[in-house]
């Protein structure tokens, strides 16, 4: 229990530290109610040798958020800053013990669900990479672990640097700053033909948005008006939904002359096993060593990484584009993804 109960105070130390003070205090609390074998530690003893991976603190948070949000436990309501309520997380913390106790069901019932942190801030990265690699065909947009899928409508979001430059037009949703500044050479627009989402569980945004909203931190309102702008996207752009994981997603994807095809993704990769890592990777080679350049391939990734045995994650924006495959580290970003600082070289 005590490594459970440390998992969540990590989580609770990320959440303070990525602007997210309500999460930060709220969690530390369950910590201490974990470790103390108290009524929460109950709910999440189904997790208790859970890897940190598994973000079983983001589980549960998320799962309160929901109910919260849909008014079904109105006593979380009362105090998530989202709802209106007054963002005392220890109000909060009272509230979910309490739900522990006596509707335990309410929160179980959410936590085999993966977190879908489907966050219209991280298309400051993978749009701006795909923009690095682009070239003037039309584009064939495939995201593997995808969520709702909100990301691939990253080429009708707004953009402004820091330069003062923009790319995109009107869009209710605008990402400000999304880079440092807009780089030189960069498509002026593009072209996508074809936006596939891929995920072992994709939601619906139009059906069920409020399991979006409730992975979005509660005291964190810029990131919900994105998500909610997003969300207005998504009811007139049609985006093809597949619950498939990622090998199989891009098992059944070819390429097509005339068009560029894309994968890209963000903030997943720790979800999968080793193996199933290792049967994506092979896919992405086999797809680019079939490339052409009337048919060409790019991978395009946002996704935490070590620089060296050691040492911190760093968050990089990564590309690649077949016929060639040179992996280019283009820039890096917040977990949430805004704003990039693009590489100078």
């Amino acid at each position: 229990m005590s490594t459970l109960a440390e998992h969540v105070r990590e989580q609770a130390r990320a959440c303070a530290a990525l602007g997210s003070p309500f999460y930060g205090a709220l969690l530390e609390l369950v910590a201490d109610d974990v470790a103390a074998r108290g009524p929460l530690a109950g709910v999440l003893a189904g997790f208790t040798d859970a890897p940190g991976p598994a973000a079983v603190a983001l589980r549960l948070a998320g799962t309160a958020h929901h109910l919260a949000l849909e008014g079904r436990a109105p006593t979380l309501t009362a105090h998530f800053p989202s709802t209106g309520g007054d963002g005392d997380p220890a109000g909060a913390f009272t509230a979910l013990r309490e739900l522990a106790l006596e509707h335990p069901a309410l929160l179980t019932s959410g936590l085999d669900r993966a977190p879908q942190t489907n966050e219209p801030g991280r298309s400051a990265a993978l749009l701006g990479g795909l923009l690095h690699v682009a070239g003037t065909l039309p584009v064939r947009l495939w995201e593997v672990g995808a969520s709702a899928g909100l990301n691939l409508l990253a080429d009708r979001f707004a953009y402004a640097g820091e330069d003062g430059r923009t790319w995109g037009g009107d869009s209710p949703v605008r990402l400000d700053p999304a880079w440092d500044h807009l780089p030189a050479g960069l498509p002026v627009d593009l072209d996508v033909v074809e936006r596939v989402a891929g995920d072992l569980a994709p939601i619906d945004p139009v059906a069920e948005p409020a399991r979006l909203e409730a992975y979005v931190w509660p005291d964190q309102p810029e990131r919900l008006a994105r998500l909610r702008g997003a969300l207005d996207l998504a009811r007139s752009i049609p985006v093809r939904r597949v619950r498939a994981s990622a090998a199989a997603l891009l098992e059944g994807l070819e390429l097509a002359e005339g068009a560029l095809t894309v994968v890209w993704h963000s903030v997943m990769w720790q979800y999968l096993t080793r193996s199933e890592q290792g049967r994506v990777t092979a896919r992405l080679e086999h797809l680019g060593a079939s490339a052409r350049e009337d048919r060409p391939f790019a991978h395009v990734a946002f996704e935490p990484r070590r620089p060296e045995p050691g040492a911190p994650h760093r968050f990089l924006v990564v590309a690649r584009r077949w016929p060639g495959g040179h992996e280019r580290v283009l820039g890096e970003a917040p977990p949430h993804g805004l704003p990039v600082r693009w590489a100078t070289a």
